[in-house]
């Protein structure tokens, strides 16, 4: 299984900590040894660097994650195979345009027997099971609201995705990340955590490598900072782990919607330092 990290904020800001550790999992601290990427939406576009080599011997990830680059939405991946050898157009984020607008998307999971037709709008370059599954969305996206001149509203479009991911789960596991740089959709099928981290901002320490950061030194009182991850990355802070079949939408750093398909509900056993539990949000502030 692969591992996830994302980061919604108000503001543009760097995730190069929590991607030092993050890196790690890609063939140091967790066997996740078959390729990675990174996606950073920013002013002028979006920016994806994708290599085949493990994260946590890749100059590249090495490069990307000491590199202050800012932005609102970043998705990453590290990759651990179930289908599709490592290589290039295998590594996540996959990437996409629809409706003028640059629609990035990674996924945790393994899909058995998921044979969907395409039309041809969306076709996958390389051959898993994720590909197939981001191609199949952004057609029945395209079917669902027309070729528009303008995107639909994310109110709009989160129910429709949430439906559509619900719909691959039933062959697997399928944890989700999709944006389009606007709003940051997440989906749970087996794992996802969630923090947020507001002023006052706490010193975090990494859990897959030794280092720790003063965040009040780099945000300010208006800060708002979601980062959503597989298994949490950092110790001592407020993480609250996803319900499964459970769906969120953020912008701007809040979570705006949420979802939650009683088909297939259930709770975690347990969650890490959570405030109001899986429901929602953490309710307090990490210090």
């Amino acid at each position: 299984m692969c591992q996830l990290l994302a980061m919604s904020c108000n503001s543009t800001s760097e995730i190069t900590f929590s991607l030092k550790g993050f890196v790690q999992r890609g063939g140091r601290t967790a066997p996740h040894v078959d390729g990675w990427g990174i996606a950073f939406y920013e002013r002028s576009g979006c920016r994806v660097f994708l290599d085949d080599q493990p994260a946590a011997l890749s100059s590249l990830a090495q490069f990307v994650s000491s590199y202050p680059i800012k932005s609102k939405i970043v998705l990453a991946h590290v990759r651990q195979a179930t289908q599709g050898e490592p290589m290039l157009s295998n590594c996540h984020p996959f990437q996409r345009e629809w409706l003028g607008q640059s629609w990035t998307f990674a996924n945790n999971g393994h899909l058995r027997n998921f044979h969907p037709h395409l039309s041809g709008a969306y076709l996958p370059i390389g051959v898993t099971d994720s590909e197939k599954a981001f191609c199949w969305i952004l057609q029945e996206l395209r079917t669902t609201f027309g070729d528009r001149q303008r995107p639909p509203t994310w109110e709009e479009m989160a129910p429709r995705i949430a439906e559509l991911c619900e719909v691959a789960a039933r062959h697997g596991n399928f944890n989700v990340l999709i944006s389009n740089g606007e709003g940051m959709f997440v989906h749970c099928s087996t794992a996802l955590h969630a923090l947020e981290r507001r002023h006052p901002f706490p010193t975090a320490r990494l859990v897959d490598f030794d280092m720790q950061l003063d965040l009040s030194a780099f945000n300010s009182e208006r800060d708002k900072v979601v980062i959503i991850a597989t298994e949490p990355l950092t110790s001592e802070e407020p993480w609250s782990a996803l319900a499964t079949g459970e769906s969120r939408l953020f912008v701007d750093g809040e979570m705006v919607w949420s979802h939650i398909n009683a088909a297939t509900r259930r709770f975690p056993a347990h969650t890490e330092h959570c405030g109001r539990g899986p429901l929602g949000l953490v309710e307090g502030v990490a210090a």
